[in-house]
């Protein structure tokens, strides 16, 4: 059994702003369950929603730089895992986890510093780690300062570090002047925090972890290349021995037609049945004709560029000339927005569009759709194809990342170009699929079979620490 120290900015059900959450939701209680010891320390927000806390701790002094604070630790129990909520109103006591209306928070590089060094003091004084796993750039001073504690304090000598890149996109980056309120100036060089001038917190946990995880094994290999790698493709490159891709599971607790509680009629691979009925009732709340023999196409998305939703648009006009019916739900960018709105406008027996995020709906459109697109630029892991696999909802995907790993022609469609004329042909090919009902259906189960649990996820991250 190894202890393991997790560092994250959000967490569900606490607290969530994207994916980063839902794994933190996830991988301690799977770690919990085959025998790990896992610990999990994030900031306590304004917004977080907790039940049934303790206060284990009233005072626990922070220092970062020439800065002091005092934080209290609060402890939630959950499924076998301790998370422990650093309380310090003057960093965390806000609306927004990382910002508001739009605006980063001018001093997250203290804020997330200071999570940082309160996950050292917690270890020192709480939780003595085997293993510190830190996610993604708010958790990346974890491994410089755990190098510079070992330095003074023998107590963690044997910890190791893992970091977690969930999106390379994000990498906390700072203007220069403000490495003094971080106590790291002088790790500020090529091999170290700079970046272009700028402090990268996300290269630091690079550098200076013992292992690098990515949340794919074929994102792993991407992030190394310049396509791919937002500037950062040369140092993982050099580090390559040390990063290892391990998938994402899905939550089949809350993902699963068999049970969800968001469907009237739940359905499974053996019985059907209640697929067809989903593909009805979703067409009857959206106010589009109810014809089942035209394939149902479902979206669930952030809108941006990531996403590949300027390809989309790109092809829009002749999306919604084939014989299909969209329903897309999302928010995001503006004018992917408006693009979906238009399209609605412009075609309303064929179109649905909703802005902004329903989760009960979410789930009616994996179960009720027959199809559904992913056409990303890039994708670290991705979870919607997962779902859609366990719905015997057919995944149309560009063939990146998670994406590349977990669907195959076996069980939905791929294309590999980043264009628009490659996405079209990939929608086109599963539509003249899909009028071939009986190898559709095999399609379906086979997908339906694939097991992406958290268990298997969780087996890998158990082997990847017994090996440091």
């Amino acid at each position: 059994m190894s202890r393991v120290l997790m560092v994250t900015a959000e967490a569900t059900p606490f607290v969530k702003t994207g994916g980063l959450a839902d794994v933190l939701g996830a991988l301690p209680p799977a770690l919990a369950g085959i025998g790990e010891e896992v610990c999990v320390v994030m900031p306590r927000y304004g917004s977080t929603s907790l039940r049934g806390e303790e206060r284990i701790l009233h005072e626990l002094p922070l220092t970062v730089g020439p800065h002091t604070f005092t934080a209290a630790i609060d402890e939630v129990q959950r499924e076998g895992v301790r998370y422990l909520f650093v309380d310090c109103p003057l960093l965390y006591g806000r609306g927004g986890v990382y910002n508001e209306g739009g605006v980063d928070y001018p001093d997250n590089h203290l804020r997330f510093a200071a999570l940082n060094q309160a996950a050292l003091e917690i270890a020192r004084s709480i939780f003595t780690p085997d293993i510190f796993h830190a996610h993604d750039w708010p958790a990346g001073l974890l491994a410089p300062y755990l190098r510079e504690t070992r330095a003074a304090d023998s107590s963690l000598q044997s910890a190791k570090c893992v970091m977690t890149i969930h999106n390379l996109g994000y990498q906390g980056l700072f203007p220069r002047s403000q490495l003094g309120d971080i106590g790291l100036s002088r790790l500020f060089h090529p091999e170290g925090l700079e970046f272009w001038g700028q402090i990268n917190y996300l290269k630091a946990g690079i550098v200076w972890s013992d292992a690098v995880t990515t949340v794919s094994p074929a994102y792993a290999q991407e992030i190394q290349t310049p396509e791919y790698g937002f500037g950062l493709d040369g140092v993982l490159r050099a580090r390559a021995a040390k990063i290892t891709g391990i998938l994402n599971g899905a939550d089949y607790a809350e993902w699963n037609p068999e049970h969800d509680p968001h469907l009237r009629r739940r359905y499974s691979a053996r019985n059907l049945s209640g697929k067809r009925f989903a593909k009805q009732a979703l067409l009857k709340e959206l106010g589009l004709p109810l014809n089942l023999k035209r394939p149902l196409i479902g979206i669930v998305s952030r809108f941006a560029d990531q996403k590949g939703f300027d390809l989309v648009a790109e092809v829009a006009d002749q999306l919604a000339a084939e014989d299909l019916a969209l329903v897309v739900l999302g928010s995001g960018e503006r004018r992917f927005e408006s693009m979906f709105r238009a399209l609605a406008h412009s075609h309303p027996a064929k179109v649905y569009a909703r802005i902004g995020y329903d989760n009960g709906l979410a789930h009616r459109i994996e179960a009720g759709a027959d199809m559904f697109l992913m056409p990303s630029r890039y994708e670290p892991c991705g979870l919607s194809q997962l779902y859609s696999l366990r719905y015997g909802t057919v995944p149309i995907v560009r063939a990146t990342g998670g994406l590349e790993d977990t669907v195959d022609e076996s069980t939905g469609f791929k294309f590999h170009d980043y264009s628009a004329d490659a996405l079209l042909d990939s929608v086109q090919r599963a539509l003249a699929a899909w009028q071939d009902r009986k190898s559709w259906l095999e399609r379906m189960r086979r997908g339906m079979a694939r097991d992406f649990s958290w268990e298997a996820s969780a087996a890998a991250y158990q082997r990847l620490y017994r090996s440091l």
